[in-house]
């Protein structure tokens, strides 16, 4: 409970500092706008010229854009520290500092650094999500509303654990590996899309090693009333647990890594 208070502080902090310089900070976030825009306007071209996709309709389409924005951008905005800066951490000697102070490494690197930018990218993701909605006449009932915030919030952790393996190779190459963008960058492009509508490697990709179809699909699809694969109704509510499954393993991964982490000396 004190590692929290401690981390919604920094955020705090953080917040009013990018807040200082307001014209460059909006300017940015306008851009940040500009560039999730065009690619919410890919998916809208694909509605208007193909009506539906493997079976998913255009609203359904939108609902899994949505679902995925937030639940990225939600990661880059709060988990900064450990999806883009860690590497810059060990090239410059900074994460010696943390080694030497009374809190974790993981936790001191995750209030290092946030993302204020990124909620414009998180409001397109969640005007797609309700648009989604709407079209697609999805009924809430209070279990939906709750997989859909459980999607949420696992599929933010499965992304934060695939940005840790980042982190984990940047401390024995010193720069970061840009084979890992595949999986989570890669993978935020291409599970903005049901996953049935691609081939079977990439199927087994996103749902064993990056298990976006687990924390994503299979709750969005059962919300959608068009259950993937024919599992039961309770399939939403176990798979998404995936995420802090995965998130576990590359925390225990990463506490290993440093172990073996060298000074810079400084």
């Amino acid at each position: 409970m004190n590692t929290l208070r401690l981390y919604i502080k920094s955020m705090a902090m953080l917040l009013r500092s990018h807040l200082q310089y307001t014209s460059s900070f909006f300017m940015q976030t306008l851009a940040q706008l500009v560039m999730e825009g065009g690619e919410m306007m890919a998916v809208i071209l694909i509605v208007d010229r193909f009506q539906s996709l493997k079976g998913w309709s255009g609203g359904n389409l939108y609902f899994f854009f949505g679902m995925m924005s937030v639940s990225f951008y939600l990661t880059e905005m709060f988990g900064r520290g450990i999806t883009g800066d860690f590497p810059s951490m060990i090239r410059t000697g900074r994460l010696d500092t943390f080694l030497v102070r009374p809190r974790g490494v993981l936790t001191q690197v995750m209030c290092a650094g946030t993302d204020p930018r990124r909620i414009t990218c998180i409001a397109v993701g969640t005007v797609a999500l309700i648009m989604g909605s709407n079209l697609s006449n999805v009924v809430w009932t209070p279990l939906k509303v709750f997989v859909l915030i459980e999607s949420i919030a696992m599929s933010c952790l499965l992304i934060l654990g695939l940005f840790m393996i980042e982190a984990i190779f940047s401390i024995f190459s010193v720069k970061s590996v840009e084979l890992v963008n595949a999986i989570t960058y890669g993978g935020r492009s291409a599970c903005q899309y049901p996953i049935d509508v691609y081939p079977l490697p990439l199927r087994v990709l996103f749902t064993v090693v990056a298990p976006f179809a687990l924390t994503l699909h299979v709750p969005a699809s059962w919300i959608l009333d068009k259950p993937l694969y024919g599992w039961p109704w309770w399939a939403a509510v176990v798979t998404p647990l995936s995420g802090i499954l995965v998130f576990c393993i590359m925390t225990v991964l990463f506490h290993v890594a440093l172990r073996h982490y060298r000074s810079t000396g400084s």
